[in-house]
């Protein structure tokens, strides 16, 4: 059977860590988390950590020594996955706003062919639900100038519900990749097209989320914003111990 882990990075969700663990876990496929926790106060390294007990050889704990950035938490968690020999790592966020029974959706999409998966809010309308208008408008139309400045056909660039195929992140010069908000979706995603990668967008529906509070700030956007513009005059060059697929 392939190894499937899900990387889930964490700060301050102690109302949502223990059940969104379970949620996963109860999934047929033998899936397994990684909890990626930067020092939240709250105690969600503590509660994984119980849960652990329960869950010995399915549940893993990285702690970091504060907030670090999404994508240094990310990179982190890809680097572990591939030093212990996971088929399929995935992205997902702890706040229930990605459902967990897609995570054998995005699977089949790789299996089937792609080389990355990308549940998708808007490759199919606009799928969101709870978020305000404003910050549909942002995200939809981040989407929209990344494909206008990068030439890409990816109608949700900034999605952070994601399956990667061992070669992908084996492929990816993962020291290379600079932006650590949310400008690191945009940028792995870019990276795996240039490199040569079939990326297949699977629609999903998107739920604000209920517990807990947003991490998301001014200078997260701005980050992608600029980093967008730098990426589109960026050599793409595979990691040296890795060659990159023939462009399709």
């Amino acid at each position: 059977m392939d190894k499937k882990i899900v990387i889930i990075p964490t700060y301050n969700e102690i109302e949502n860590v223990e059940r969104i663990v379970r949620a996963v876990l109860a999934l047929p496929g033998g899936y397994e988390v990684l909890i990626i926790d930067d020092a939240s106060p709250d105690g969600t390294a503590d509660a994984v950590r119980a849960l652990q007990t329960e869950f010995p050889e399915r549940l893993h704990l990285l702690c970091r020594s504060g907030k670090l950035g999404l994508g240094t938490a990310y990179l982190g968690g890809f680097r572990w996955a591939l030093e212990r020999g996971y088929d399929y790592i995935f992205e997902m966020d702890a706040d229930f706003s990605h459902n967990p029974e897609d995570l054998p959706r995005l699977e089949a999409a790789c299996a089937q062919g792609a080389d990355l998966a990308v549940g998708s809010r808007y490759c199919d309308g606009i799928s969101v639900v709870n978020w305000p208008i404003g910050r549909i408008l942002i995200s939809y139309f981040a989407s929209v100038y990344v494909r206008k400045i990068l030439g890409v056909r990816l109608f949700d660039s900034t999605a952070g519900f994601v399956c990667y195929t061992r070669k992908v992140l084996q492929t990816i010069d993962l020291d290379a990749i600079c932006m650590k908000g949310y400008g690191f979706q945009i940028e792995m995603k870019y990276t795996a097209l240039k490199l040569g990668f079939t990326l297949k967008e699977v629609p999903v529906i998107f739920v604000n989320r209920k517990e807990g509070s947003s991490k998301m700030s001014g200078s997260i956007f701005g980050e992608a914003f600029w980093g967008v513009i730098g990426l589109r005059f960026r050599k793409v060059s595979a990691a040296r111990s890795a060659s990159a697929p023939d462009r399709r």
